[in-house]
């Protein structure tokens, strides 16, 4: 187990970089498809995904893009999904809430190795200690 645990920080980011290339990928398929920037909820939504998905690709303020990207797919779930069906495999809500649910986990967990973020915090360590 110890070999696993050595490289948490590496699978934790091929983690947040997946997800995040998949939510771009997703906001990018809405663009494709002519979605009105200024309807509600589908345009802020739609820039959630693309702003929100490329901050978590990259790895830049990881914790806030996830929170306001998990918010939003629960947002998305709980008005779209739900209403049509209690559980999300009847109402068509399972990839809303496993984003959710992953972007939730990156609140709590941070972005992991090869993230700006991470740059960023050893660049302040390496000032303070200057």
């Amino acid at each position: 187990m110890e070999f696993l645990e050595q490289r948490r920080e590496h699978a934790l980011a091929l983690f947040r970089i997946i997800i995040g290339l998949f939510f771009v990928f997703h906001g990018v398929q809405k663009l494709g498809k002519g979605v009105d920037l200024l309807a509600w909820p589908s345009g802020p939504v739609t820039l959630i995904e693309l702003i929100g998905g490329g901050l978590i690709l990259i790895g830049l303020w990881t914790r806030w893009a996830a929170l306001i990207s998990s918010g939003a797919m629960a947002y998305a779930y709980f008005v779209v999904h739900q209403p049509k069906a209690l559980l999300p495999i009847e109402n068509g809500g399972e990839l809303a809430a496993v984003y959710a649910w992953a972007f939730l986990l990156l609140v709590f967990t941070g972005a992991g190795a090869w993230s700006i973020d991470t740059i960023r915090k050893s660049s302040k360590k390496t000032l303070a200690a200057a």
